[in-house]
């Protein structure tokens, strides 16, 4: 074959060739972003929204309900779930695997600017991609505790948190989005308006009507006024401080103005607290802290520690507050991937050792084995320019290649072993002995690659968790290959001086005797 004779002529290139390929590949494993499973992305849609103080009854009737109406007859949607909570209302649409969801997301974007207007005090409805709370989107929880000596009030030191600290952590490498959860809706500053019911009964004042007319002092559009050749035009501006909300004329009685400060007592303060989080006995703050799905999560983690770490010895200190994460991911990661490199390492000593045992000759062995760096490093190559990840998918599939790649490579060697021992010339022996046995090779490669290609193109949840498994055997084994029809004889050609000793080999080996007796 033109290829194997070409490398045999050029040794030289083909050690250099040879060599950047194993720097590459080391290279590309170092880059490689490092997590415990491969990225799932599922044709999920999940819309938010919440209403404070709103009971489950009235999000249902206010929020879930008109948002089910605008979102009925989306195209590609397969399913809709919709949840109604206390103060809180999500959605998910679940779409035909085959779904552009880009399209999808800017179908449900327009549909939700049609929403008829929602209460006074609910928030606009937010999308996100994928399930709410999925956990292959977490990287690190955290909880930050109020200790008991802090100087500042839990509604001082949330609204530090949301305004200072939540930016730095959401600017770190592979944060996308931070969940910031006080426990409760009331920790925050509120506008409480506490109501004498006994002088709104002497005055003959309906106080169910009051929360009416406040509401009707909000911003509203006033027309237009001409004035010469110009038109201007009006917006009553109804947004009041709490001084002027305190004058607000609510009635009259007896030609004088009946105040809502005569009525009322207003003041802005914590609401009442209706939850709680609590870690190691002190009231606390969780930040649920996102990656992005191209984030390196070892490196992601590192960055976040390092930032809260810093924090625990400056700011948090002075506040009276203490980060803590309530699980640490990277050791999961650190473990599993310990677990699997080392299995790879054994299997390939492993897988060594039987061939020595076979051949009884270390060059020979070495030569054979040279298959397997070549062709793993280089698979980390292809993983790298595809996107994908090291996790325990791709391990996986490496360990399980770890084998497979030697098949082409014995194959070759065996067939220059039995040229050179018929009489053939170095040379020639290695050429002929990758040619003689290429169709057949490539055949059964093939073979193997076929079985696992389907899978690569799997588009529901399994088969994105296996893509990776199949795509790194596929591409090992395909990599072997070519390794064995042009560095192998190569490698042959100058480094193997003596042949295997076939009688001791085979003939005097216990293999060759347990093999007459199958």
């Amino acid at each position: 074959m033109r290829l194997t004779l070409k490398s045999i002529q050029n040794p030289v290139a083909v050690l250099i060739v040879s060599v950047l390929l194993m720097l590459m590949g080391a290279l590309s494993l170092s880059n490689m972003p490092a997590q415990l499973l491969p990225d799932i992305e599922k044709p999920v849609l999940t819309v938010m929204t919440s209403w404070p103080g709103a009971s489950p009854a009235e999000t249902e009737a206010e929020l879930t309900v008109p948002i089910e109406e605008v979102l009925t007859g989306t195209p590609g949607m397969t399913e809709m779930q919709a949840w109604s909570m206390a103060d809180f209302a999500f959605m998910q649409l679940e779409f035909a695997i085959e779904t552009d969801m880009s399209m999808a997301l800017i179908d449900v974007i327009s549909r939700l600017n049609r929403l008829r207007p929602l209460p006074a005090n609910a928030e606009k409805p937010q999308i996100m991609m994928g399930e709410w709370g999925d956990a292959n989107d977490v990287l690190i929880e955290y909880f930050i505790q109020q200790l008991p000596d802090s100087q500042y009030s839990k509604a001082e030191n949330g609204r530090y948190l949301r305004e200072v600290v939540l930016p730095e952590l959401q600017s770190l490498y592979g944060v996308s989005r931070i969940e910031f959860d006080t426990g409760t809706w009331g920790s925050g500053d509120q506008l409480r308006i506490v109501f004498d019911i006994y002088k709104a009964a002497d005055l003959g004042i309906d106080i169910a009507r009051i929360p009416e007319k406040i509401g009707r002092s909000g911003n509203i559009s006033s027309g237009v006024v001409d004035v010469g050749r110009k038109q201007f035009t009006l917006r009553f501006e109804g947004r009041y401080d709490i001084d002027e909300l305190a004058s607000l004329i609510i009635e009259w009685r007896d030609g004088r103005p009946i105040k809502l400060s005569d009525l009322a007592t207003i003041e802005v303060g914590p609401g009442e607290a209706n939850g709680f989080i609590y870690q190691n006995g002190n009231s606390s703050f969780r930040l649920g802290i996102q990656k992005t799905n191209d984030a390196n999560v070892l490196q992601a983690l590192e960055g976040v520690k390092n930032k809260l770490d810093e924090l625990n010895r400056e700011t948090f200190a002075e506040r009276g507050l203490f980060a803590q994460y309530s699980f640490d991911p990277s050791r999961y990661i650190h473990r599993a991937m310990s677990l699997l490199g080392g299995n790879l390492v054994l299997g390939i000593i492993l897988a060594i050792t039987v061939l020595w045992l076979f051949l009884r000759q270390w060059r020979a062995t070495l030569l054979i084995a040279l298959a397997i760096p070549i062709s793993l490093l280089t698979t980390f190559i292809v993983l790298k320019i595809t996107g994908r990840t090291l996790n325990v998918i791709s391990l996986a599939g490496l360990a399980f290649a770890s084998g497979m790649v030697l098949d082409a490579a014995i194959v070759v060697l065996e067939n220059i072993v039995r040229l050179e021992e018929s009489g053939e010339d170095k040379t020639n022996a290695c050429d002929k002995g990758a040619t003689q046995v290429w169709g057949a090779l490539l055949a059964s490669t093939a073979t193997t690659v076929a079985i696992f290609i389907p899978i690569m193109f799997l588009e529901d949840a399994e088969g994105q968790m296996f893509a990776d498994l199949a795509m790194t055997i596929a591409i090992g084994v395909s990599i072997s290959l070519v390794v064995a029809v042009t560095i192998l004889p190569t490698a042959a050609r100058y480094f193997m001086t003596q042949l295997p000793d076939r009688e001791h080999r085979i003939e005097k080996s216990v293999w060759r005797n347990l093999a007459d007796k199958i």
